[in-house]
């Protein structure tokens, strides 16, 4: 149900305010994994390709989550990502018309959400 929260927060529906990708994964999975709403506020410059190293917002707040509660993931997240949409970094998921911003979120949040 997180992954849908997630689509609903970067897209603004359904009574969700709307978000960048990353601040999108981070609050739909805040209480999942105990993450302070401090926290999305910061991920507020990783949306556009502004996340550390280009990387797509969506896929860094996997990222940072896992880096936090399951690191063992990471590898695994790495490869779904790459499987999915082709890249990790913005521009080049953009380029490669793959997977779109929301598909980002979505594909992010489905790792998650089996996690869970």
């Amino acid at each position: 149900m997180s992954a849908v929260k997630a689509k609903n927060n970067y897209t603004g529906q359904s009574g969700c305010s709307r978000m960048n990708c990353a601040q999108a994964v981070l609050s739909a999975f805040k209480e999942d994994f105990d993450i302070d709403e401090s926290m999305v506020d910061t991920f507020k410059g990783y949306g556009g390709g502004r996340a550390p190293g280009g990387l797509c917002g969506a896929y860094y707040a996997v990222r940072y989550i896992l880096d936090e509660k399951d690191p063992s993931r990471l590898e695994e997240l790495e490869k779904h990502f790459l499987e999915h949409a082709g890249a990790l970094e913005c521009r080049n998921i953009k380029g490669l018309k793959k997977l779109s911003c929301v598909g980002c979120v979505e594909k992010s949040s489905e790792f998650l959400e089996k996690l869970g």
